[in-house]
C-alpha cells in the first residue's frame, strides 16, 4: 500500500508533467497541489525540485525566492493576498527597495497595500517610492489601481514627508489623478502648512501639470499664500519638466496664456536647448501668438530627432488653431504627415502639386 508521502509525491509529478506539457509555470498551481506542506516536509521539498526543474533557466526558481520576491517577480504569477511574510518584509534580500519597485510599478500596485500593512516603511527607501513613479511614468493611470491600492498610494503621499516633491506634485495633479481623486492630497499638503513658501526646493506653481494649473483653484490659492510665476521660473529639485516648458511643449494653450499673463517677458524664454541643437524661439512665438500664415524653411535642419517630433507636434497644433502652413522641407516625412496639399521639385521643376493622399509613391 502507498504511503501518503508517496501518492502525493506522485501527484505532484503527475501535475508537473501536465504543467510541462502545456507551458504553465504557475507556483501557485504546485503550492496548491502540496497543500499545507512545509519548507521541512517532503511534499514542499518535492515542490522546490519540480518547479526548479520548469523554470530551468531563470534567474532564481520561484519556489527558491521570498514571498516579497515571488510577489515582485511577474514570472512567478499573480500576486495571492496574504501570501505575504512579515520577516520577509522585514529583511527582504533585494538589492533595491521592495516597497518602491511595487509603487513604480502600477502592474505591482496590488502588492502595495499588503507591504504598508506588513511593515514597510518609505523612509528606508534611498528615494521615497512616489518620487520613483513620478519620474517613471509622470501621469500613470491611475484608473488601474484598485481602491486598495489607490487608498495605499494616497496614504503614502499624506504620510511620507519626501512626498512633498516637485515631480510628486505634476504627477498628482495630471489628468489620470484628478479622475481618480488623488488630487486631494495636494489640498491636504496646502492645508497642512507644507507648501508654505520659502520652505521648499521648488515652487509649487512650478510643479503643478498644465492642464490643473489653468483649471482648479489650488493655483489662485497658492498664490494667495504667497507664491508667484516668477518665482516658479528658477531652478528646483527635480527632473520633470519646469511648468512653462512643459505648457509650451504640450501646446496647454490655457497654461501659456495663465504664465504670459503674470509673465510677459516669456514670449521671448525658449526652453534651454542640450549641446548644439538650434534654439526654436521663433516657434515660441508662433505657439504663443498664432499668425494667420507660418512659412518655415528646412524646419528640422541641425535638431535632433525627439525635438523634431516635438516641434511637428507642436506645429500641428498650431494647424489646428487656424493658422495656414507652408513648409519647406527634404525630409518629408513629418511634413507629409500634417499636410493637406504637397508639391514636389525636381530639379526646380514641379513633379507634382496636388492632395497628400494622391502623391504615392512618387
Amino acid at each position: 500500500m502507498n504511503s501518503p508521502r508517496r501518492i502525493a509525491a506522485i501527484g505532484l509529478a503527475a501535475a508537473a508533467a501536465l504543467l510541462l506539457a502545456t507551458g504553465c509555470t504557475a507556483t501557485s498551481v504546485l503550492i496548491s497541489l502540496a497543500g499545507a506542506s512545509t519548507d521541512t516536509n517532503v511534499s514542499w521539498s518535492v515542490v522546490k525540485y519540480l518547479h526548479g526543474q520548469i523554470t530551468e533557466g531563470d534567474a532564481r526558481a520561484c519556489v527558491l525566492l521570498s514571498s516579497v520576491q515571488r510577489a515582485l517577480s511577474p514570472r512567478c504569477g499573480p500576486f495571492v493576498p496574504g501570501s505575504l511574510v512579515a520577516a520577509d518584509v522585514e529583511r527582504t534580500g533585494m538589492a533595491e527597495c521592495a516597497l518602491a519597485l511595487a509603487v513604480r510599478d502600477p502592474a505591482l500596485w496590488p502588492v502595495v497595500p499588503e507591504l504598508l500593512e506588513k511593515g514597510a516603511r518609505p523612509e528606508a527607501c534611498s528615494l521615497t517610492p512616489l518620487v520613483v513613479l513620478a519620474q517613471r511614468e509622470p501621469c500613470p493611470d491611475f484608473a488601474l489601481a484598485t481602491p486598495a491600492a489607490l487608498q495605499a498610494l494616497h496614504r503614502l503621499a499624506e504620510t511620507e514627508p519626501r512626498a512633498v516633491h516637485h515631480d510628486v506634485m505634476r504627477m498628482l495633479s495630471c489628468p489620470s489623478a484628478r479622475a481618480a481623486g488623488i488630487d486631494r492630497v495636494l489640498l491636504t499638503w496646502r492645508a497642512a502648512g507644507l507648501l508654505k513658501p520659502g520652505t521648499l526646493g521648488f515652487s509649487p506653481l512650478g510643479a503643478l501639470h498644465p492642464d490643473y494649473l489653468a483649471s482648479s483653484t489650488l493655483a489662485s490659492d497658492l498664490e494667495a499664500d504667497g507664491h508667484s510665476a516668477r518665482a516658479a521660473l528658477g531652478g528646483y529639485d527635480g527632473m520633470l519638466r519646469p511648468g512653462f516648458e512643459e505648457a509650451l511643449r504640450t501646446s496647454q494653450w490655457a497654461a501659456l496664456e495663465w504664465w504670459l499673463e503674470r509673465a510677459p517677458e516669456l514670449v521671448n524664454r525658449v526652453p534651454p536647448t542640450q549641446g548644439n541643437q538650434l534654439s526654436w524661439l521663433p516657434l515660441a512665438r508662433v505657439l504663443v501668438h498664432p499668425p494667420r500664415l507660418l512659412v518655415a524653411d528646412e524646419l528640422s535642419l541641425g535638431l535632433a530627432p525627439i525635438i523634431i517630433d516635438e516641434v511637428y507636434k507642436n506645429l500641428a497644433a498650431v494647424r489646428d488653431s487656424g493658422t495656414t502652413l507652408l513648409l519647406v522641407e527634404q525630409y518629408v516625412g513629418h511634413a507629409l504627415q500634417i499636410a493637406d496639399e504637397v508639391a514636389v521639385l525636381t530639379k526646380g521643376t514641379v513633379a507634382f502639386r496636388g492632395p497628400t493622399d494622391e502623391l504615392g509613391d512618387l
